[in-house]
Parts: C-alpha cells; sequence; structure tokens
C-alpha cells in the first residue's frame, strides 16, 4: 500500500517486566501490516525498550529492521537469562506457562529483596539489560535521524515527579531509568538527576503523544491486568496486585480526563480545531497475563517469551481484522467500560 495510503497510528506501550514479550508479539504483528504507519511512540520500562528499539528500527530501515531488532533485543534477554540462577523447574511448567512458585533460586531471590537493597546484593550494579540495548539501539542515529516520535518517562526518585525523555535526548541511560526497579537496580542516574521506573507516574502516560498533534488514534498495548479473578491472599499475590494497581492508576485518570475532554468536544463546548479529538484503542490479553503471578515477570525463559510472543501476535490479529477499520474513524475501546 502506499505511504500515503496508511493508517497512522501512534503507540502506547505498558510495562511489566518480562511480560514486555507481549508487546514484542503485537508490535511485530503491527509492524508487517503495511496498511499502518507508526507516527510516534511512548513508552514505560519494557514498553520503554520495545518502543526505543522500534523508533530506531523504523529510522534504520523501516518495520522490516524494527521487527528483526525486536526479535534480536528479545532473543538476547533470553541468551542473558540461561545464566540466571532463578529458572524454572519441571514442576513449574507443568502448571504454568511462565510461574516459578516451585524455583527454589527464585524463593531465595524474593526473600533476599525483601531484606536487603539492591546497593548490598549487586554494589557494582551489575545489568546485563544496559549492554543489550546499547547493542541493539544506535542511540547517535535515534536521537539525530527523521523518524517517528518517540517519549520514554522515568520517574524522578527525589521530587517524584514524571520525567518524560524526547527522541532528542534518548540514550540507554535514559531507557534503563524507565526501567529500574528499586528493588533490583540502583537508581539511574541521567544529567545529575536519579530515577526510578517509569510505572510510578505513567504506565505509560498518554499526554505526550496528544500534545505532540497529529493523528488521534492511540493504540494501548496493555500488560497490567485491571480485572483479576479473585482476592489475592498470599503475600506475594498481595503485593503484586498492590503494584499493578499503583501502576494502572495513572492510565486510568489520563483515561478519565480523555473521556472528559471527549465530551466536551461533542457537546460543542471545546473547539475541535484546538482540542484533538482522542480515538482510543488497546489490545491486550487481561485473562492470561492475569493468572500469572509475580515471579514471571521476572521468567525471560525462551519458552515463556516466545510463548508470551505468539499471544501478542494472536491478539493484534484479532485487533486488526476486528477493528482495523475504526482507525482514524472512532475509539474501538469503550473507555468507560474498560477503564471507568
Amino acid at each position: 500500500m502506499a505511504k500515503g495510503n496508511r493508517r497512522k497510528i501512534k503507540l502506547a506501550l505498558q510495562g511489566g517486566g518480562s511480560h514486555g514479550a507481549f508487546t514484542w508479539g503485537v508490535l511485530d504483528r503491527l509492524l508487517a501490516d503495511d496498511r499502518l504507519e507508526v507516527e510516534a511512540l511512548v513508552g514505560t520500562s519494557a514498553g520503554a525498550m520495545n518502543a526505543a528499539i522500534v523508533a530506531d528500527g523504523m529510522i534504520a530501515g523501516g518495520p522490516a529492521a524494527a521487527r528483526r531488532m525486536l526479535d534480536a533485543f528479545w532473543e538476547g534477554v533470553a541468551d542473558t537469562f540461561t545464566m540466571s540462577p532463578v529458572q524454572p523447574t519441571p514442576f513449574d511448567l507443568m502448571f504454568s506457562p511462565g510461574n516459578m512458585d516451585f524455583s527454589p533460586a527464585w524463593r531465595v531471590a524474593d526473600v533476599l529483596q525483601r531484606q536487603f537493597s539492591p546497593y548490598e546484593l549487586n554494589p557494582t550494579n551489575l545489568n546485563p539489560l544496559l549492554d543489550l540495548i546499547g547493542r541493539v539501539v544506535d542511540f547517535t542515529r535515534l536521537r539525530s535521524a527523521p523518524g517517528p516520535s518517540l517519549f520514554v518517562c522515568a520517574t524522578n526518585v527525589l521530587t517524584g515527579r514524571l520525567r518524560v525523555f524526547e527522541r532528542s535526548e534518548m540514550s540507554a541511560a535514559a531507557v534503563m531509568a524507565s526501567a529500574c526497579v528499586p528493588l533490583l537496580h540502583h537508581a539511574v542516574e541521567v544529567e545529575g538527576q536519579h530515577y526510578w521506573d517509569g510505572g510510578y507516574c505513567g504506565n505509560p502516560p498518554i499526554f505526550p503523544v496528544i500534545y505532540m498533534g497529529g493523528t488521534p488514534d492511540i493504540v494501548i498495548v496493555q500488560l497490567n491486568p485491571i480485572n483479576i479473578p479473585e482476592v489475592p491472599r498470599d503475600i506475594r499475590s498481595i503485593v503484586d496486585r498492590m503494584n499493578t494497581l499503583a501502576f494502572n492508576s495513572s492510565l486510568m485518570r489520563e483515561m478519565r480526563m480523555i473521556r472528559f475532554v471527549t465530551d466536551l468536544i461533542d457537546q460543542g463546548q471545546l473547539p475541535k480545531e484546538k482540542h484533538l479529538r482522542c480515538f482510543i484503542h488497546t489490545i491486550d490479553a487481561e485473562v492470561e497475563l492475569a493468572a500469572l503471578n509475580a515471579s514471571s515477570k521476572l521468567n525471560a525463559s525462551r519458552g515463556f517469551l516466545r510463548h508470551l510472543r505468539a499471544l501478542g501476535v494472536e491478539r493484534a490479529e484479532h485487533f486488526l481484522a476486528t477493528h482495523f477499520d475504526a482507525i482514524g474513524e472512532r475509539s474501538s475501546t469503550d473507555i468507560v467500560g474498560k477503564f471507568l
């Protein structure tokens, strides 16, 4: 399809540890569709990594290059994980595609993380993902060459404020700041400021892709389930649900504001010429991801990552088959029913 006839979308990518491999699959399918053009990306944590890779890939060689780079990154994550003592056991694989409830190393690591800080457990601040993202993404090219808009968010540790890094200021450190889980990694320093995971303030923030103008269509790739099937009762499940609620709260507030502004535009109380009427679309696997617990977010085994990738491809295929015609015309997601 000619570029001028493509339907433009903006991608908003949530974070969620290794569950970001679901987004890998979603992106692979969307990028393979020549009816679509990615105008902008905003991401947090694993979503920030996926967003930076896609943006740089689009600059380097278009959608095909972006897909190859996503493959290289996530296969690299799996390669790195083979060196970790935290691995799923055969018993884990019998009961779940990703949980590591029977892994002795996971249980030890979980206890240690609650007793010691990463400054004590990892005093040299080793982080293989920093080297990996630096090998996959050419940040000099990403900052300077024409390409889709890119926004990555992190949380300032001292002020609690959201920091949004734009493409012109993107670096490996900025991406890792967005993905800095406080119990696992040292705070990441960027330009003299220290940052933790952006999910505390925006997972992901939607406002950057609204303020930039352009297409009204925002596709949210959601990793953190809003609904869960039962009340958590063990400590790990309780903590995981607390984190999920915290990381979804900012997105739900923005959805409430988008709905409010949309209603004012439709009622004629705000001029359409000055305010972007957003069309919201979502791709998720809420039932499947809700069945996975906190341990699965640290499971980067090749089999699990490829399982999530396949699930992402399937859900993106369903979205395109069901809602492609809505792009550019209307929201395919009921904001009230989904988020409010």
